[in-house]
């Protein structure tokens, strides 16, 4: 009985525990308030202009600092070298921490981050564009309808457009390539083209863009888009419920305020003056309704939700099938689907993600014609794998098309801080013992270009009088011998006086086709007399070893896109030694440069207010690292070239042949469409063992080189 009595009243005493828990979690709850912008807005503006202020202080001392250095080391009566050097630096840094301190007052005489004024408040005399005057983007045959089966290698471990885990392959398939901005640019005469958007317009100091919104964009779920919610995408990517330091940085940084005049009028204010304002000024909103639920636990609440689209297609959550497959729709009657620049895009009903890892059952998958398109731009697909029935026989067709997209600066990167790598003539001669058109030849079957420098395709950015170093023994053994390398060894490599060899080691990663690659290479300098050793590792050791400036050199490529080349990251003296003078650990700049010349340039093509000061800037900064000889171009693919069902079908207008040419993979343009009669007529024709004519067809409309 004693038992029974003591079991009742831990029963109860546990029961009281719990609904007193529960009863405090759902207080808790009750006190949390959801999607609370306006008391955002508010803080935003406080801690932004506390911000400010702090910098204003920090610049106005650190300006005072400076000059006084400067005063100190000039009084001197006679400059050493090294003093002349620092001078030309702190005379540098006056000028930039002066360029930095008028931003911040500029900012601060704005007011607040975020603010909201009158219609009539809108300066006058402003000249509006509509961007209308571009040529049709596409093909008037194209038709809507049919599903486009494609592939992805592994589930995404989030479908939040921002947050933990949110920074994936997949993202840009169903946020970045899909959602539109105030306007976007048109892909052939880079000129800004409406999108939310139709009407913009550049102040007097250009420093802020007026928008005025599309009155009929909506979002997918039928919610009209207000100029507000341009500052809830800043807000739900920059509060303090979600970890996502690099956003709240970046809006912080990049945009000096935001301005709401009415629902469909906002303005959009830079810290400085851009050559491209309306790509710098772009922002894209976010729906309020669906963010009603936006609070601390936003990882958890919204692990699987997919925001509802200004664009063409939207995740529905039946189209997502966990570790198996993804599909975007086609959203019904999308309010940009007449306008001009999208009536020919966007054309299927369906695009389904199928998650395949093994990329050799999805050229399987393909033959069949479970998927609609395949790559085959590496040669052992274009020559051999696609030899097969069903391109013989007129189901498949190939297609190869050159396209208008920056070369990926694929090379050898010297580390100029490193042993004999840090003798220039030493460098020139390994340009000239790198026999990349062997590669090209024996890889790639010819297929390839060699790239000329590390800027190579960027238009009027490159400087095209710069052309990458030919293989040639003769010329490379003539620096060798000038860096004092003239006598050779029993085994054909050159020594120096002190006996060093001339070998250096290139770091790749574990890659079958990289191997071959550096193996010709490899023997083809042998008969310049030097010896090259290949340092493979796993990808994860070799990236660890190379991002640490442990290597001497390395082979690999760094992904680029138009308009423009960069090159503080990769070049500038901050990212190849840290403040205590070791090697930066955490950069690009693998090849370990520092030039006091290359940091003026990199600051001023990242900082350009003009493409012209940014065309002789950029111009300067590749003849230096051609100078330098410390980047070995090689080779990379200039067009792309795929395998596709014959019901995928192609734009072939006035100015669009298969595919616009500022493209790196065609698919992104969406400018396809699928003929479903066609793919009846294929499908039946493929029971009945009947064939039609087999189709290769190479467009070379947009080829650099002919």
């Amino acid at each position: 009985m004693r038992l029974l009595k003591f079991i009742l009243t831990f029963i109860l005493s546990a029961l009281s525990i719990c609904l007193l828990t529960q009863c405090r979690s759902d207080e808790f709850k009750s006190n949390v308030k959801l999607y609370d912008m306006d008391s955002f807005i508010e803080r935003h503006n406080v801690r932004t202009n506390r911000w400010l202020d702090e910098q204003i202080k920090e610049s106005t001392e650190n300006g005072a600092k400076l000059k006084s250095e400067l005063a100190i080391l000039s009084a001197k009566k006679e400059l050493s070298e090294e003093d002349q050097k620092q001078q030309r630096k702190i005379e540098r840094d006056i000028a930039a921490n002066q360029r930095e301190l008028e931003k911040y007052e500029f900012r601060k005489s704005l007011g607040a981050y975020f603010s909201f004024k009158s219609p009539d408040e809108v300066p006058t005399g402003l000249v509006w564009q509509t961007g209308m005057d571009e040529p049709e983007i596409g093909d008037s045959r194209a038709t809507k309808g049919g599903v486009y089966n494609t592939f992805i290698n592994e589930f995404p471990a989030t479908l939040r457009p921002f947050g933990p885990e949110s920074n994936h392959s997949f993202r840009s398939e169903i946020y970045d390539n899909i959602d539109l901005g105030l306007t976007s640019t048109h892909p052939v005469t880079q000129q800004p083209i409406p999108s939310l958007a139709n009407q913009w317009a550049l102040s007097k100091d250009q420093r802020t863009v007026y928008y005025k919104l599309d009155p009929k964009a909506t979002y997918s779920n039928g919610e009209s888009v207000k100029a507000k919610d341009f500052m809830t995408s800043i807000y739900v990517r920059s509060s303090q419920n979600v970890h996502n330091p690099y956003s709240k940085q970046y809006y912080r940084e990049q945009y000096a305020n935001i301005t709401v005049y009415d629902e469909m009028t906002l303005s959009v204010t830079l810290p400085e003056p851009k050559p491209d304002m309306y790509r710098s000024s772009n922002l894209s909103p976010s729906s309020p309704t669906f963010y009603a639920e936006y609070g601390p636990d936003y990882k958890e609440r919204y692990q699987w939700r997919v925001p509802p689209t200004t664009g063409a297609y939207q995740v529905n959550p039946e189209g997502i099938k966990k570790g198996r497959s993804i599909t975007l729709t086609r959203v019904k009657n999308w309010w940009a689907k007449d306008r001009k620049y999208y009536q020919y895009k966007f054309n299927v009903d369906q695009i389904r993600f199928l998650v395949i890892r093994d990329i050799s059952k999805c050229f399987e998958l393909f033959k069949i014609g479970e998927i609609d398109v395949f790559g085959i731009g590496q040669p052992e697909y274009w020559y051999e794998k696609t030899e097969i029935e069903p391109v013989f026989h007129g189901y498949i067709e190939k297609k190869k098309f050159f396209r208008n997209w920056p070369n990926i600066p694929w090379g050898i990167y010297l580390n100029v801080d490193e042993g004999i790598l840090k003798n220039k003539d030493v460098r020139i001669g390994l340009n000239h013992a790198m026999n990349f058109q062997r590669v090209n030849d024996q890889v790639f079957r010819g297929d390839y270009v060699r790239i000329n420098q590390f800027s190579d395709g960027f238009g009027k950015f490159t400087n095209q009088s710069i052309k990458a170093r030919e293989y040639n023994p003769k010329l490379a053994r003539e620096y060798f011998a000038k860096a004092g390398f003239t006598e050779e060894g029993d085994d054909g490599i050159l020594i120096n006086k002190n006996g060093e060899r001339l070998s250096f080691s290139c770091t790749i990663r574990q890659d079958p086709q990289r191997i071959e690659m550096l193996t010709i290479l490899k023997t083809e300098a042998l008969n310049c007399g030097v010896e090259m050793t290949l340092d493979v590792a796993e990808a994860s050791v070799s990236f660890a070893k190379t991002s640490q400036k442990r290597h001497e050199s390395t082979f690999g490529g760094w992904g680029v896109g138009p308009p423009t080349p960069s090159y503080r990251q990769f070049f500038h003296s901050e990212a190849a030694f840290d403040e205590t003078g070791a090697r930066n650990s955490s950069s690009n700049n693998q090849n370990v440069y520092a030039n006091e010349r290359m940091d003026v340039l990199a600051d001023q093509v990242r900082n350009a207010r003009s493409y012209g000061e940014l065309e002789k800037a950029a111009h300067e900064a590749q003849q230096i690292i051609h100078d330098e000889g410390m980047f070995i171009p090689g080779v990379d693919r200039d067009f792309t070239a795929i395998g596709y069902w014959r019901w995928m079908k192609w734009p072939d207008s006035e100015t669009t042949k298969f595919s616009y040419p500022i493209i790196y993979d065609p698919m992104d343009t969406y400018l396809y469409w699928i003929d479903t009669d066609l793919k009846a007529e294929t499908l039946k024709a493929r029971r009945e063992e009947r064939t039609f004519p087999e189709v290769e067809q190479v467009i070379d409309k947009y080829r650099k080189t002919k």
